[in-house]
């Protein structure tokens, strides 16, 4: 496996060094002090440097931060053992955190403060791991082709009405894997597999690109419509770049399932590390994150929604409106993951 590289943030916020993993890992001892944390994170967010250095900033513990893709980082917790430096582990997707959970990466967490802050289904039932913010996966649809009332839920999208219309990535991708498994939970395996089927057959192409380019291919008229995260839309909203506001004036974003069950809402999230050394630094580290000043940076700085209640969401995600959240427990994308990647293969979908 190739090194990954981990920055230090030094208390004056201005400082950077950067250090191998295997470094990182042979002097493990001399960081497990009560001043630094080590911080395995595949959140990939310029802005996420402010949470970082806010959290130094309010306690003196600097932040050893090692960044790979989720994956990546699950297998080298558990090649490291006993031995790993890790003290939290940050991820997007409540699927790959039911899957750290099921390595026995977290040790559970007693914290009134996370309890208080974060609603319960957005965490896990026995606190290993705790959502941290929050994006929703609607409807993105051609403002000149679609008019909003045609459109109601994600079941919908599998009626032949909406043939050759439909835009979406991969089955690979996480987020497609955790939207299915909810309707697993929801329909159970019969139902689902008779609505992915449907939905495949209404693909405008194969499944290609990430979540921006369905939305810009929606633009474009490749489709009618395609399903993406919330924030990406929003990220097009505030670039000043003309192509981008191009696409954002030609696109409009949809909450499905408005008048049952809510949409479908997935989490950023982070867990303390079984082997922790800095095991009580890792619960501040955590507490801070909910904390209204980095829920705060959270939204504003990617454009996610905050998971605690009375903060203000961006003001280009603002535009796009309120909506009812599906209060399903995040948790079931994880347990109904293998048998959702299952349904979509046979499905048919890519």
């Amino acid at each position: 496996m190739s090194k990954i590289t981990r920055r230090v943030f030094l208390a004056s916020g201005t400082a950077f060094a950067t250090v191998t993993l295997g470094e990182l890992l042979s002097k493990r001892g001399s960081f497990a002090d009560p001043g630094t944390i080590n911080l395995y994170s595949s959140r990939h967010y310029d802005t996420d440097n402010q949470l970082y250095q806010g959290f130094t900033d309010k306690t003196g513990i600097k932040v050893n931060l090692v960044e790979g893709d989720a994956s990546q980082l699950i297998e080298r917790i558990k090649s490291e053992g006993a031995n790993s430096p890790a003290d939290v582990l940050i991820t997007v997707d409540a699927g790959n955190l039911w899957r750290a959970q099921q390595e026995g990466i977290f040790q559970p967490v007693s914290s009134s403060v996370l309890n208080n802050a974060i609603p319960a289904n957005l965490r896990d039932p026995e606190n290993r791991w705790f959502g941290l913010s929050k994006r929703a996966r609607v409807i993105m649809y051609n403002k000149n082709k679609v008019n909003p009332a045609q459109l109601s839920s994600y079941e919908d999208l599998a009626d032949p009405k909406w043939k050759g219309k439909v835009l979406i990535r991969s089955s690979n991708n996480i987020y497609n894997q955790s939207l299915v498994a909810s309707l697993l939970e929801v329909h159970g395996a019969a139902d689902s597999e008779k609505w992915a089927k449907g939905f495949v057959s209404n693909f405008a192409r194969p499944p290609e690109g990430n979540d921006t380019a369905q939305i810009k291919a929606v633009a474009a008229g490749v489709g009618d419509v395609g399903i993406a995260n919330s924030y990406y839309l929003a990220r097009l909203a505030s670039s000043n770049d003309p192509e981008d506001q191009a696409v954002v004036q030609k696109v409009g974003m949809f909450f499905p399932n408005q008048r049952e069950r809510g949409t479908h809402v997935n989490i950023s999230g982070a867990g303390v590390v079984k082997s922790a050394p800095n095991k009580a630094g890792a619960v501040k580290f955590l507490e801070y994150l909910v904390s209204p000043e980095a829920q705060k940076i959270f939204a504003q700085g990617n454009h996610e929604y905050p998971v605690v209640s009375g903060v203000p969401v961006s003001p280009a995600l603002a535009q796009y409106g309120t909506f009812k959240n599906d209060s399903m427990n995040v948790a079931a994308y994880g347990q109904n993951n293998a048998e959702a990647i299952r349904l979509m293969d046979r499905a048919g979908w890519k």
